[in-house]
């Protein structure tokens, strides 16, 4: 049960970083004031969406010269691993 739920809030956390970073890429297109602030997306990756960020960014080209991003977010992605590896173990 506590697996499913887990699974359920990374798909979600995973969708609304994708949409947040596709929103702020298309705002930065736009040159809009209206953008999303970094510390959102980084925010979002902590939270569990840093693959999805990641493949995200890769993918529409979006921060990818920002070395706070291209080095943060895999940072975060390793982080959240040796979590995950650490609960499977305690457990």
């Amino acid at each position: 049960m506590i697996y499913k739920i887990a699974l359920a809030y990374i798909v979600a956390i995973s969708i609304i970083s994708i949409i947040v970073c596709c929103y702020d890429k298309i705002a930065a297109k736009h040159m809009t004031k209206h953008r999303t602030r970094e510390s959102t997306l980084l925010l979002l990756s902590a939270l569990g969406g840093s693959v999805a960020m990641l493949a995200t960014m890769l993918i529409i080209r979006h921060k990818t010269k920002h070395v706070k991003f291209m080095l943060g977010i895999p940072l975060i992605i390793l982080l959240q691993a040796a979590a995950v590896i650490a609960l499977f173990i305690l457990l």
